[in-house]
């Protein structure tokens, strides 16, 4: 089951990968976690988010885009490193649901997600992306979430 939560805007600082989604995404967060415990960026209350930015069923497996985020201060904290880039997340209302943060977990939760939104009366708000949202207690406890934009 979800719960539905209201979300600020993100200011982020990210890495953007370009290939078939997969293992190369679990080093890609680890590169990214690495860099901001590098530089100060990594706190107990940081919350690192994945965002697959095409459907892979419509895009060709080598064009997938993901990235991976790092929520960092709305001001004050300079991103200085070109390989990583910074922006934006719009905020809105979000369905969230906690899943085991495993290939099957997460595959089982994503199979009848979209249809308990409906169930429930939810629309997908397509001009916001979809994210798994990773916080140091859930990670701790090999949970992640998946946050569905909803209108």
């Amino acid at each position: 089951m979800f719960t539905v939560e209201e979300l600020p805007e993100f200011r982020i600082a990210y890495l953007r990968r370009t290939g078939p989604y997969g293992p190369e995404n679990g080093a890609q967060m680890e590169r990214l976690k690495k860099w901001a415990a590098e530089n100060g960026l990594l706190r107990p209350d940081s919350a690192v988010l994945g965002i697959a930015r095409d459907d892979p069923a419509l895009t060709r497996p080598e064009d997938c885009r993901y990235d991976t985020c790092l929520v960092v201060p709305p001001q004050g904290t300079g991103i200085r490193d070109p390989e990583v880039a910074e922006g934006r997340l719009a905020g809105g209302r979000y369905a969230v649901l906690t899943v085991d943060h495993t290939a099957e977990g997460v595959s089982r939760a994503w199979a009848g997600l979209f249809d308990a939104l409906a169930d429930a009366g939810f629309g997908l708000d397509a001009a916001r992306p979809v994210l798994e949202r990773y916080r140091p207690p859930m990670v701790a406890a090999r949970l992640c979430e998946i946050c569905v934009p909803v209108l």
